[in-house]
């Protein structure tokens, strides 16, 4: 088994465009545990489906086939073989993830899934997700809660919404933590997590940040 990197946080706070590219300057593979939740969120709209419904998400769950890019050079997510990389990432699915997250068949389900990809991992693997750190990969040789103020996770993600007003990005981010942190806590970090607040730094400063932890943390040879 490889270093497993297990990264958490909330809503904006860049958990996956960070961890891709510390993946990168790393040599490690990338689980982006979320897309999966997304995937399964949109299976179920595809279905007709109401994300609320528990039955109605199980059933979308029965004979669910993800795969996603291990390599985070690559930027792909298939549903049973349909490509959804760009489908998964609209308003729509986004604001559906959070119900057919809390059906706990789902996290059962899906965390088997995740498991078994970090236990296959070489030479390594940063994998981010809600509950990453304390309930999927407890045990991962470094955990990280990637944080920042309400406000900055509020811009960032305004910025990659153009087309959304600013106030109702930062309404649906904190209404989406709401909704989530019922589920997990991924607002406090937790035992033997290390916090990133990235609140004043830069994307290229909190890559570097999170690339300086995960060699220091697990060992590894510094970069000449």
């Amino acid at each position: 088994m490889g270093v497993i990197v297990a990264v958490d946080g909330p809503a904006g706070s860049g958990k996956s465009s960070v961890s891709r590219a510390a993946a990168a300057a790393l040599g490690f593979g990338f689980l982006d545990t979320g897309a999966a939740y997304r995937a399964l969120a949109w299976s179920v709209l595809e279905q007709g489906g109401d994300p609320e419904d528990a039955a109605a998400v199980e059933r979308a769950l029965d004979g669910f086939a993800f795969e996603s890019a291990d390599d985070p050079d690559e930027r792909w997510v298939r549903v049973g073989g349909v490509d959804v990389t760009d489908a998964i990432r609209t308003p729509r699915v986004t604001a559906a993830v959070s119900g057919v997250a809390r059906v706990p068949a789902v996290r059962t389900r899906l965390n088997e899934g995740f498991r078994a990809r970090l236990a296959a991992a070489e030479p390594g693997v940063v994998a981010e997700g809600r509950d990453i750190t304390t309930v999927v990969a407890p045990h991962a040789d470094v955990r990280v809660l990637l944080t920042a103020s309400a406000e900055v996770r509020a811009s960032r993600r305004a910025k990659e919404l153009p087309d959304e007003d600013h106030s109702a990005v930062a309404r649906s981010m904190a209404e989406r933590d709401a909704k989530d942190s019922r589920v997990v806590d991924f607002l406090e970090a937790a035992d033997g997590v290390t916090t990133l607040d990235s609140t004043d730094l830069d994307f290229d400063g909190t890559v570097a940040a999170l690339v300086t932890l995960v060699r220091e943390a697990a060992g590894l040879e510094p970069v000449a």
